[in-house]
């Protein structure tokens, strides 16, 4: 029998995931299918139930519900997985999976983040000075395997300190990472700091808004990275005008988010390069 999953959000119709999860399926010979379901902006919980009582294994979450998944697989009985354990730091999650009546609730976002940078990239975190642009949900959710991999010194920068401060607060309770260097910084108080990594946590791609950077923040060889895909962002230009080695989009993030989140579900990885490079060609 077929095994059924989903992913939600609201908007839906721009979502990427069925096709990239059916190229995974394919690749894997994996009995499944997967659509997008728009869910009605006070209605994701009850979505959710319709899904499981319909018999669905899992289901990925995308904006504005990533942060109601997170209370609704709370209430569920809550369980982590070692290698995505940031969705309980973030309290965001972006894939539930549905088992013995109860819904695991994970992040999968940082991993991916990481997983394309280190993997595909070819360029090891570790020891990196990096730069996060933004404190929201997004910044969260990659902000624990960002540090695990780096090991090294990290910068928030936002519009308002005070978030930063906050999401920095919380990120320093859990132990592992007390003896970390992570310093807020507001927007326009760079001065003549330069970062190995540059990531783009913010949507002022949506709006093609211009960040408020430095143009000598680029240390040689710097990545620049912008968690949107599917369009050259200010940001992105910004980079390449001014010194950034390499310029990317978020495309390979979602890509390995998705295949973390099939791991999950199937207990198979599947190979990320061919679906990558296949959906860089329909761009």
């Amino acid at each position: 029998m077929t095994d059924k999953y989903a992913v939600i959000g609201n908007p839906i119709s721009h979502s990427k995931s069925p096709q990239i999860h059916t190229m995974f399926a394919r690749q894997t010979g994996q009995d499944i299918s997967y659509e997008a379901i728009l869910a009605p902006l006070d209605g994701f919980a009850a979505t959710v139930e319709r899904l499981r009582k319909e018999g669905y294994k899992g289901c990925n979450v995308t904006v504005p519900f990533k942060f109601e998944a997170f209370k609704i697989a709370s209430n569920y009985g809550f369980e982590v997985m070692d290698a995505v354990e940031s969705g309980h730091e973030a309290d965001a999650v972006n894939t539930l999976l549905f088992k013995d009546n109860k819904i695991g609730g994970y992040n999968t976002d940082g991993t991916g983040l990481v997983n394309d940078i280190e993997k595909n990239f070819k360029i090891p975190l570790k020891g990196k000075r990096i730069l996060l642009i933004g404190a929201g949900g997004a910044a969260a959710g990659v902000l624990h395997p960002l540090l695990e991999a780096s090991q090294s010194p990290l910068a928030i920068y936002n519009r308002t300190l005070e978030k930063a401060e906050g999401l920095i607060k919380k990120v320093t309770q859990h132990e592992k990472f007390r003896l970390v260097s992570i310093k807020p910084v507001e927007f326009g108080k760079l001065g003549s700091e330069q970062f190995d990594i540059v990531i783009n946590a913010t949507s002022a791609g949506l709006t093609d808004s211009e960040l408020p950077l430095p143009a000598t923040i680029f240390a040689p060889g710097a990545l620049a990275y912008d968690m949107m895909y599917g369009r050259e962002t200010p940001f992105m230009k910004f980079a390449r005008a001014n010194g950034a080695a390499i310029v990317s989009d978020g495309l390979g993030m979602l890509v390995e988010q998705a295949a973390e989140s099939f791991f999950i579900w199937r207990g198979v990885r599947p190979d990320t390069a061919p679906v990558i490079s296949a959906l860089r060609k329909l761009q």
